[in-house]
């Protein structure tokens, strides 16, 4: 497969398993094209053209040529300097590397991670929630990971691929949605009763499995083994933790249990005084599942895959 055919089966594969369905992700890329044509032709020139046809700005080819063979892909949840040496140190010792792919963002899709965040105000208005409640919450959650964001070197990673003449890609909100959906209906399949029940179904996963056996697996935060778990909701999409304002809305929606891969003290205080369950699968666990899923379609287009950096690679 070239590369730009990687990016584009990423692209497709995320609008695909979107859980806010296919009408939300062509509304987005509607109104991303409406806002395009309006610019005058100076600012045109800033915008990132992408989004034209990719509504998930955390996803790019940061540096390489779209139309390379890759034959080998050396994959990690996290890509920084070091693996991308380790890249070039295997390219050394006679094993070429053709792309490094990350799951989380860096350079302009790490800068641009937040816009991505919208896509939790709609999961809250598919529950139920008043679009306007649902808008409301997040906006003063969007900004603040726009400030936090901001001051990181972006480009160092992607500086060092362009050095060493190492394509690098990332893929990451596809990949989230990828799990997303594929844990949610096999949850909704397995029907836990108890929150004991959940922990059990969640290790049958192998990826789940193998984090517990290192120390990471499945974790109650929020609540304890003997309660129900009620409606179970799989938060694991929109580029990262949302307002802590949410969980009163969940749980009016009527979630027992929420299931994610990472969360803050100050949020696990809020969903404990909403009375909402937490269970936290694993943040890598997660991702893993998520590009495993992503990555057996490329082996099986004869891609050779080389994980590294945490990925639990699991074959489905």
């Amino acid at each position: 497969m070239k590369l730009k055919e990687i990016y584009q089966l990423a692209v497709e594969m995320g609008m695909e398993a979107d859980p806010r369905g296919k009408q939300a992700v062509e509304r987005d890329l509607r109104l991303t094209r409406k806002s395009y044509e309006k610019l005058e032709a100076e600012d045109k020139a800033f915008f990132d053209t992408e989004s034209l046809t990719n509504p998930y700005s955390d996803t790019r080819i940061l540096w390489g040529d779209p139309e390379k063979e890759v034959k080998r892909i050396l994959v990690g949840i996290d890509i920084e300097a070091g693996e991308l040496l380790l890249a070039d140190r295997l390219r050394e010792k006679g094993k070429e590397i053709d792309l490094v792919l990350a799951h989380h963002p860096e350079g302009r899709a790490f800068a641009a991670l937040h816009q991505v965040m919208h896509i939790q105000s709609d999961l809250l208005y598919q529950w139920g929630v008043p679009v306007n409640i649902a808008e409301s919450i997040m906006a003063g959650r969007i900004k603040e990971v726009m400030r936090n964001v901001m001051p990181y070197n972006h480009q160092r990673p992607v500086d060092v691929a362009r050095l060493l003449e190492i394509p690098l890609m990332c893929c990451h909100t596809p990949s989230d949605n990828l799990v997303t959906s594929w844990l949610q209906k096999y949850l909704d399949e397995k029907q836990p009763e108890t929150i004991a029940d959940l922990l059990k179904v969640l290790k049958t996963i192998p990826e789940y499995a193998e984090a517990a056996r290192q120390g990471a697996g499945p974790t109650i935060f929020v609540g304890d083994e003997s309660r129900r778990c009620g409606r179970i909701f799989v938060d694991m999409t929109g580029g990262t933790g949302g307002s802590e304002d949410a969980y009163d809305e969940w749980a009016k929606a009527g979630v027992g249990t929420l299931v994610g891969m990472h969360i803050s003290e100050k949020h696990r205080e809020r969903a404990e005084k909403a009375r909402v369950n937490v269970v936290i699968a694993g943040h890598i666990a997660s991702d893993s599942l998520g590009m495993n899923l992503f990555l057996d379609r490329l082996e099986a287009a004869g891609i050779e895959i080389i994980p590294c950096s945490g990925l639990i690679r699991v074959k489905r």
